[in-house]
């Protein structure tokens, strides 16, 4: 405020008509270009300021401009860390025209060629923070990304595939299963798993070695996430039964080693779920199972098979509790990519269960689901 500052603000004084007519000053005009900019001298010293940062941090020379290049143009940027993004080294040649109103004297025709990043070049951000990292830690460059913890990814024009065939058949050789004959399915649908405690038990760190091996697979293999985690509601107290169902499962793998999650580049972003439920699936507690998947565009993006926390007592209530998981992971994944600049309007929800849309649209309170909140 212009006055005094050390002045105290109260309510009498905001009612003030003088208050307001002070307060009209705070704000400082911005300059619309360099010229206005330039009849400020507040403006010109933080000018002269950033163009010392170019000289300390001696970005560019400058050079006559070659004939075949055409120089950028010249645009001064506020940044929060001061120089940041000019301590970062680019690989490609560049020139950049001078500042108006800070042309050489000598040599005002030329041109300056860079020898770090500038403000307003796509390899800035890139740049600095490969420099930064560097002066950190012991850093080389790896090329185009091949593997990521245990994820070997592909990138081509049509798209990225992301898969596990590597750590697929080192955890099969790991349990001795590579030399196993292949199975076309993950699970047996004439066997339903229960705790079998009449059965022999069996080693319950190697049971569950193979169930965080198969949990790690589920990264990139949605297609064994129902089964792996059938499973591992076991492994408190495992059985012969338990480890066939899980030796089943590896058998699977080595029948579909190859396969993958596919994120095409010309899939638009439309985001959309699918939900399914069983009913009383767990024969211990007579709980449901959810099973939710998310898509944006034809490429799935998130996922999960889990047991529900209640009873259903009704498959329309088991499908309505699973639709509503999937509700609220769309609802999550919808602010999450608002943030990077995505909007969506009504975004569809695909329910298998004609009982469960109605109570969606219409929750009357009816003898089978006033119970559910």
């Amino acid at each position: 405020m212009i006055g005094d500052i050390h002045q105290r603000v109260t309510r009498s004084s905001v009612a003030s008509l003088a208050f307001f007519s002070h307060s009209a000053y705070v704000a400082s005009f911005e300059p619309q270009d360099v010229s206005h900019a330039l009849s400020d001298p507040n403006w010109v010293n933080a000018m002269h300021e950033e163009l010392e940062n170019f000289e300390r941090n001696r970005v560019r020379d400058l050079a006559e401009p070659p004939p075949n290049y055409r120089p950028i143009g010249f645009k001064l940027q506020q940044m929060d860390v001061k120089s940041a993004f000019l301590n970062g080294f680019i690989e490609e040649e560049v020139y950049v025209r001078q500042p108006p109103g800070f042309e050489s004297a000598r040599f005002p025709d030329r041109v300056y060629k860079l020898r770090k990043a500038l403000y307003s070049l796509k390899q800035a951000p890139r740049a600095c923070f490969a420099e930064q990292m560097s002066r950190k830690f012991e850093m080389s460059l790896m090329g185009e990304l091949q593997f990521f913890l245990g994820l070997q990814i592909k990138q081509g024009l049509e798209g990225t595939f992301v898969h596990q065939a590597k750590y697929t058949r080192d955890t099969l050789k790991k349990f001795n299963m590579g030399d196993s004959k292949p199975m076309t399915t993950p699970m047996s649908t004439n066997t339903a798993l229960d705790a079998d405690e009449d059965g022999k038990a069996v080693d319950q760190k190697e049971f569950r070695g193979m169930i965080g091996s198969l949990l790690y697979l589920t990264a990139t293999r949605p297609n064994i996430q129902f089964a792996v985690c059938l499973c591992a509601r076991y492994q408190a107290s495992p059985r012969t039964s338990h480890r066939q169902a899980l030796k089943r499962i590896f058998r699977y793998l080595k029948f579909t080693t190859e396969l993958g999650l596919w994120y095409s580049s010309g899939s638009s972003l439309s985001l959309r779920g699918f939900s399914d439920a069983d009913h009383a699936g767990c024969w211990i507690d007579r709980k449901s199972t959810s099973g939710t998947c998310q898509l944006l565009g034809t490429s799935l993006v998130s996922w999960f098979s889990r047991k529900q926390a209640s009873v259903a007592l009704s498959t329309t209530e088991a499908e309505y509790v699973a639709a509503a998981s999937c509700c609220s992971q769309l609802l999550w994944m919808k602010a999450t990519l608002s943030d990077f600049g995505l909007r969506f309007g009504r975004i569809p929800l695909i329910v298998d269960s004609t009982s469960a849309i109605s109570v969606a649209k219409n929750p009357v309170l009816h003898s089978r689901t006033k119970h559910i909140d």
